[in-house]
């Protein structure tokens, strides 16, 4: 199954015998900022105009548990998450189709957390609402209650010391832009820098101008030279396991497996036990 849906395929299975369940997942990144500008509002831009049927699910609180030792954005108490997907109109037997803003982070982290836990059938809108070329709506639907449950992968998941092993044993990439790998600028966690042996994959790289992933075979070429590729172990890191989804949906999009530590750099630059490199060399 692709993990991947264009506009034109989301339309026409839109108007299918079986549509699929359409989440909005509209996130960005806030970091304070001097000119005072408010944070972004996913709610707000949903309800300014979204995707018919689409119903909005909140990173911050629906897919991720708050901030703290295990990270800025920990996996959600499943209960929870479980409970929020049905809200959504979530069943395991329906496809699920995941977009935000164009980015893709959001999209991809909630593509990840319904794989993980067992959704067969969940696809990512590749380039996100920008590229829907459809009506839009304001009204918020209200969708007949899913039957979801989260069921954990015994696979796909990293905590700190898992990460630190396969830096070693496999391929570990980071996913941040390249200055924050080399420990140049950090401008939310407490240390820059890297985990010992990560190799630099900025996120960016994964997608063209429009946004879209580039094609399958340029992601495996890519992925490839950093030395990635089937059969080899590889697991993925950022901030806080929102982009890291996004190269984890990538790797997918090349066919290649891989785990996600979710706490990320900020879960591990905030233990003060764990070694932090910096500069361009992994180590």
């Amino acid at each position: 199954m692709n993990a991947i849906i264009s506009a034109s395929e989301l339309a026409s299975e839109l108007s299918g015998e079986n549509p699929p369940v359409l989440l909005d997942v509209r996130w960005q990144l806030t970091v304070a900022k001097a000119a005072g500008e408010p944070p972004f509002d996913g709610r707000t831009a949903y309800r300014a105009g979204h995707i018919p049927g689409a119903v909005y699910v909140d990173l911050d609180r629906e897919l991720a548990s708050a901030p703290g030792s295990r990270g800025r954005h920990p996996l959600p108490d499943l209960a929870e998450f479980g409970a929020a997907m049905r809200r959504a109109g979530v069943s395991s037997s329906a496809p699920v189709v995941v977009y935000d803003g164009g980015q893709g982070w959001a999209a991809a982290r909630a593509w990840w957390l319904l794989r993980w836990t067992g959704h067969p059938d969940v696809r990512v809108l590749d380039g996100g609402l920008p590229t829907w070329q459809g009506p839009l709506e304001t009204s918020e639907p209200t969708p007949v209650e899913g039957d979801f449950e989260p069921a954990p992968g015994a696979t796909g998941l990293l905590d700190a010391d898992g990460a630190a092993a396969l830096a070693r044993s496999g391929v570990l990439l980071d996913a941040r832009a390249g200055e924050r790998y080399r420990g140049e600028v950090e401008p939310i966690d407490p240390v820059g820098g890297h985990i010992p042996g990560a190799v630099s994959a900025p996120t960016n790289e994964n997608v063209g101008a429009d946004g879209r992933f580039l094609p399958a075979e340029e992601l495996g070429a890519r992925f490839k030279a950093l030395g990635a590729s089937e059969g080899t172990e590889v697991g993925v890191y950022c901030g806080s396991g929102v982009s890291a989804a996004h190269q984890v949906l990538a790797l997918a999009v090349a066919g290649i497996p891989a785990a996600l530590y979710v706490g990320s750099w900020s879960q591990w630059s905030s233990d003060s036990s764990r070694p932090v490199a910096v500069g361009p060399d992994p180590q």
